[in-house]
Order: C-alpha cells, then sequence, then structure tokens
C-alpha cells in the first residue's frame, strides 16, 4: 500500500491541475466570445453638440502634461463644447499652464479621504458647469476623433456612463511589450466582459460619466478608504444600480494612448497597487474571474515547482502550459489588433514569465504595500 501511495497523490494532484486548466479556459472562452459581441462603432455623422469637461489629476507631471495638452488641442472638437481641469496633487513644483485655444484650469487638490484620486475627482467636480466628465490621466495623449466619436455615440445611445479603450506605446523592448500584452489582456477581458453582460472593470485613463449620474451614485462613498480604483468602484456601482446606463465604447478613434513604464520594479509596483482592489470588488463575477486568473497562474507555477520534485510529468507540466498559452494567445490577439497595429513581440517569452510575476503581485497584493506617486500606500 505504500508504495502505491505516492502513485495516488500524483494522479490527484494532476487531475487538480487540470481541472483549474479547465475552469480557467472556459473563463477565457468566455471572454473571447463576449469580445466579439461587442461591436467596433467608429461613427462620427452627427453634429458635435454634448459638452465636457475633461478631468485630469496630477502629480508631478511636468514632463508628460505638455504631451496631453497638445494632444488635446489637435482634437476635432469646437473648443467652445469642452475645458480642461487640471487637479494639482502636492506637486513638488508648481505647473504653469500655456497659452493654449481651449480653456484650461489648474487648482488644488483638496484631501479628504486616503485616495487621492478619488479626491481630485471630487475638487474638480466642484467646479464642472458640463453635463459630461471625461477623465484621463497625464502621461496619456488622446486621438484627434476622441471627444467626436464619444460625442456621437452618446447622442445615439441611452446612457449616462462610457467606458474606453488603453494602450501603451511601446518601445521595442521586453518590459515594453510585456506591459503591453498584460495591458492588452486587461483590455480584453474587460471588453469581453461587457460582451457577455458582466462588465466589472474599465480604466481611469478613458472613463466618461454626466455629473449628474455622479452624484446620483454618491461618488465614491463606501470606497474612498481605498487608496485606488477611481474608476473600478465607480463603474462596479453603477453597474449593479443601473448596468443599462453603463456602456463600452469600442470604437479606434477613442483609443487614449499612455506610456509603459520603464524598470521591473515600478511595474511590479503598479500591478499590486491594480491587484489590491480585487478583494473590494462589488462585482462577485470580478471576483470570480480574479481568483481563476491567479488560479491559472499559480497553476502553471506550482506545476512546474511539483514536476522539480517528482510529483508531475513533465509532459503535463508542458500540456498545461500549452493549452493556457493558445486560449490565452486568442484573447491577446483579438484585443491587441483592436489596440494596436503592432505585432505582439516575445509573446511566447512573456507567456513563460507571466505566470511568475503575476502570482508574485496576487501573494504580495494580499500583505505588502506599495509605491505610488512617490508615497506609499
Amino acid at each position: 500500500m505504500e508504495k502505491e501511495k505516492p502513485l495516488y497523490k500524483v494522479i490527484m494532484i494532476t487531475v487538480i491541475l487540470f481541472m483549474i486548466l479547465a475552469i480557467y479556459s472556459i473563463s477565457i472562452g468566455l471572454l473571447i466570445y463576449g469580445f466579439t459581441k461587442v461591436n467596433t462603432i467608429n461613427y462620427t455623422g452627427l453634429k458635435p453638440k454634448t459638452k465636457f469637461s475633461i478631468i485630469v489629476p496630477f502629480r508631478n507631471e511636468a514632463e508628460n502634461l505638455p504631451i496631453l495638452l497638445n494632444s488635446i488641442s489637435q482634437l476635432d472638437y469646437p473648443k467652445e463644447l469642452f475645458k480642461v481641469i487640471l487637479v494639482d496633487d502636492e506637486s513638488d513644483e508648481r505647473y504653469e499652464v500655456p497659452d493654449t485655444k481651449y480653456e484650461v484650469c489648474i487648482v488644488k487638490n483638496t484631501r479628504v479621504s486616503k485616495s487621492p484620486k478619488k479626491d481630485a475627482i471630487v475638487t474638480a467636480m466642484q467646479i464642472v458647469n458640463t453635463p459630461w466628465i471625461v477623465t484621463t490621466d497625464a502621461d496619456c495623449r488622446v486621438t484627434k476623433n476622441w471627444l467626436l466619436t464619444l460625442d456621437n455615440y452618446i447622442q445615439l445611445h441611452d446612457t449616462s456612463m462610457v467606458a474606453g479603450a488603453v494602450t501603451y506605446d511601446c518601445a521595442p523592448s521586453l518590459l515594453h511589450h510585456f506591459q503591453q500584452l498584460d495591458l492588452a489582456s486587461l483590455q480584453g477581458a474587460t471588453i469581453g466582459s461587457f460582451g457577455i453582460k458582466k462588465g466589472f472593470m474599465c480604466n481611469g485613463a478613458n472613463f466618461a460619466y454626466t455629473k449628474s449620474f455622479f452624484q446620483k451614485l454618491n461618488g465614491f462613498q463606501g470606497n474612498d478608504s481605498i487608496a485606488s480604483g477611481d474608476d473600478v468602484f465607480l463603474l462596479q456601482k453603477a453597474i449593479a444600480q443601473f448596468p443599462e446606463k453603463v456602456h463600452y465604447l469600442k470604437s479606434e478613434n477613442t483609443i487614449v494612448h499612455t506610456k509603459p513604464l520603464d524598470n521591473w520594479n515600478s511595474l511590479f509596483q503598479q500591478r499590486v497597487r491594480w491587484a489590491s482592489k480585487t478583494s473590494s470588488y462589488q462585482s462577485s463575477f470580478g471576483k470570480a474571474l480574479g481568483l481563476i486568473v491567479f488560479g491559472g497562474n499559480l497553476a502553471i507555477v506550482v506545476s512546474f515547482g511539483l514536476w522539480t520534485v517528482g510529483f508531475v510529468a513533465l509532459k503535463n507540466v508542458l500540456f498545461i502550459l500549452i493549452v493556457k498559452f493558445f486560449i490565452d494567445f486568442f484573447l491577446l490577439y483579438k484585443s491587441n489588433q483592436f489596440l494596436t497595429n503592432n505585432k505582439m513581440h516575445y509573446v511566447v517569452l512573456s507567456s513563460l514569465i507571466y505566470p511568475f510575476f503575476s502570482t508574485a503581485v496576487g501573494l504580495y497584493s494580499l500583505f505588502g504595500s506599495y509605491e505610488w506617486k512617490g508615497r506609499k500606500f
């Protein structure tokens, strides 16, 4: 009997790993299906009429803000229909707003909670006098039809909140393309979840909603003790109460471009910040998917470890790795094709690194702190 026990353990461990892989594959398959159900809309034929306030929280962004403001100056949208509100969150040096052909104002952030970015949006909200608000980040740039396409969508649909896509401007390096593939997976999951009516995620770098809707939701009340999540928590609150009012605009015209980070430590800190929000999700689907994705990546790490001690055969490890690679690849391919014309460089190497990186981020986010804009949280 003693000789059979190790074989029994081997079989049980292998079955558990295969079950995790099956659940993971079905979940990603649903997101791929959902992605195809969301139509791409680039319509710009209507006369613009929506008034927007573009809110940009920033801290020590003197290098990036001119790029954003320049891209806004090139918008194909009437200048009298939008204005920019820059919210300075205790920058080390004062930023001087340059002369622009559109209205720009700068205000100091009023801190009342543990979340600087939420406070910045609430601060800006005090002077917003337009029906619609769009949030973006200081290290972004927008395309010329960003507001025009959003305006046309708003005119044609009964919506109070619209999420949009974000992508990276990458240099030809492993680090940058690793981030692009990671972001593509997140954007694919975002779009896919909306396609199956389970939206739970968005990106504050490209997020729009009406001021009245924000007030109806009581803003960030209930999650202002969490440092980040100005976008996700607000969206989940909105979907829980008014799901028919929350839309995803899948349009190449409205993709916002941002800068990838330039070192692995900063990337790790950023992803820990993102992951730390998951346990506080209001969306049960979002929590379950986060756990499934974590489990899928953990299964790769564990299977490698168990192979080294002889509990899992190498062929089973390779099978798990290959199946996960291909199911991920289909979602990545569709998402990356929508987000950018760039090829998916380093996709094989990234798929080998990612499970270990993702598992480390997930575990560290449970008990570790992170740095953001020179502050510890």
